[in-house]
């Protein structure tokens, strides 16, 4: 599980090791590691460090520090380094004198560091550390917008993209690699400031921290949560999911929440609605029932909203008078964003609700009475709006979107790393609201099943789209959920 920390912890834990270490230990290891990747990044392109082109972009503090000390040790195995000074009258000290005694070149020129910026092999952005707000000043924002061909690495985040929100105000630099000390940083993991990092190294420099803000889920971790069968299993002990979708306009959205929820470990899938002729022709192992969830009969989870037409209220109503979790979706959503927060009070058993932006958005007018925020603002600070979501409803909360976001009304946040942008197409939030309610009705906590729906609902859309990728279906979603799963399985 990869974990992260908000800067306010980082730092605290930076000033208690530094408090028993020897002056600048902290940041030698720091650039150790940062010197290490970036040889094997030049090793790997040009099959040597030596007489390769290095730029270092130096702001001032720490992360300029850091990414000088660094383009002094690869000066010192032949690299030609040139440190670039963005803010030279605050530039670190001993850093500048290491990238000196190597025999690296210091220039202070916009011109001469646009110039080398642009034909570098590497370059070591070093220019803003993760205590930066606000994007990128005028003297750096150039490097943004320049051309190059060479691989950037950011010096523990990228420069312009908020470390706590992975929020992006302004320009940012946008980096192939990107090597982190000591923890991840919340903004690396959600977009759009993930989509600045690249591929993201965690060099490991001794830091004593205490548990993560933000949490990401790996292969070992959903393997771990899958749920099983034993010896003793028979349909009803591993749960029974109820799906109540679907309607005349939207008959598909029924028949795509129970292809999910018959792939997602549940023993049995139950459905009711008015689409049930087509559900049978084509899934015959469901469950049908007249009437909607009062009279269904006995489920562990239901699954409720997609496609759901003009009876979402009253279905709605039934399944959230139930004592056993429900997961909330489409026109659920927009139902419960009418009624409030209000509607989920007493409820004993976990609630998840899984919007896009644009349906967290009502639900946060509804929560509070006011206007409904811009679609675009919430998608831009996702941790924040799932975290105010959960809190608001008392719910779990599955935020989707290019960053899925996982919030629990206890505080705790998931972030989802699989995933393509293939996936967005019609349909695909129905399957992934039918897995996700089959894992809640085989046993999982709601912020696992959500999390583990969410992580084997990417990397069927990734297996669906195949590489580098094509237009993919949501039954092809679904269809590859199988396989996704045996491969999380077998490691």
């Amino acid at each position: 599980m990869r974990h992260a920390h908000r800067v306010e912890i980082v730092r605290a834990s930076e000033a208690e090791l530094m408090a028993r270490l020897p002056e600048g230990t902290l940041m030698q290891r720091a650039a150790a590691g940062l010197a290490a990747t970036c040889a094997r990044l030049l090793t790997g392109r040009r099959g040597r460090v030596y007489g390769s082109r290095v730029v270092v972009l130096a702001g001032s503090g720490d992360n300029g520090g850091d990414a000088l000390y660094a383009g002094a040790a690869l000066a010192r195995r032949g690299a030609r380094v040139t440190a670039v000074l963005l803010a030279p009258e605050r530039v670190h000290a001993g850093g500048l004198a290491a990238v000196r005694s190597a025999r690296g070149r210091v220039v202070v020129e916009r011109e001469t560091g646009l110039a080398e910026f642009s034909r570098a092999d590497l370059v070591l952005d070093g220019i803003v550390g993760i205590g930066g707000r606000g994007g990128l000043r005028a003297g750096a924002r150039s490097y943004a917008e320049a051309a190059r061909r060479g691989v950037v690495v950011a010096v523990d985040l990228p420069s312009g993209v908020d470390a706590d929100t992975g929020e992006v105000p302004g320009a940012a630099l946008r980096a192939d690699v990107t090597v982190c000390f000591g923890t991840y940083k919340p903004g690396l993991l959600v977009d759009p400031g993930a989509s600045y990092a690249g591929a993201v190294q965690l060099v490991g420099i001794g830091l004593e921290l205490p548990p993560p803000d933000v949490t990401a889920l790996q292969h070992a971790d959903v393997a771990a949560l899958l749920p099983v069968p034993d010896v003793e299993s028979d349909k009803y002990r591993r749960g029974v999911v109820g799906v109540a979708a679907g309607s005349a306009t939207y008959p598909g959205a029924a028949v795509l929440a129970v292809a999910g929820a018959l792939r997602g470990g549940a023993g049995a899938v139950r459905y009711v609605g008015t689409a049930a002729e087509e559900v049978v022709r084509r899934f015959p192992e469901t469950l049908v029932t007249e009437g909607g969830p009062h009279g269904a009969g006995r489920v562990q989870a239901w699954v409720v909203g997609p496609g759901g037409g003009e009876g979402a209220r009253q279905t709605l109503a039934e399944a959230l008078a139930s004592d056993v979790p429900v997961l909330v979706d489409a026109d659920g959503l927009t139902e419960l964003g009418r009624l409030g927060p209000g509607a989920l009070a007493g409820r004993t058993a976990p609630t998840l609700l899984t919007p896009h932006t644009g349906e967290a958005a009502r639900l946060l007018a509804g929560a509070d009475g006011t206007a409904p925020p811009a679609a675009a603002d919430l998608a831009a600070a996702r941790l924040a709006t799932a975290r105010r979501l959960a809190a608001a409803y008392r719910a779990t909360v599955l935020l989707k979107g290019s960053t899925t976001v996982i919030a629990d009304p206890g505080g705790a946040v998931r972030v989802n790393p699989t995933g393509t942008s293939w996936l967005a197409t019609a349909g695909s939030g129905d399957v992934l609201a039918g897995l996700a309610g089959s894992l809640l009705a085989a046993g999982l906590p709601a912020l696992d099943a959500a999390s583990v729906a969410a992580y084997l609902h990417g990397l069927a859309g990734r297996h669906a789209a195949g590489e580098p990728g094509a237009p993919v279906t949501a039954s092809w979603v679904a269809e590859a959920l199988p396989v996704v799963w045996r491969g999380v399985r077998e490691g």
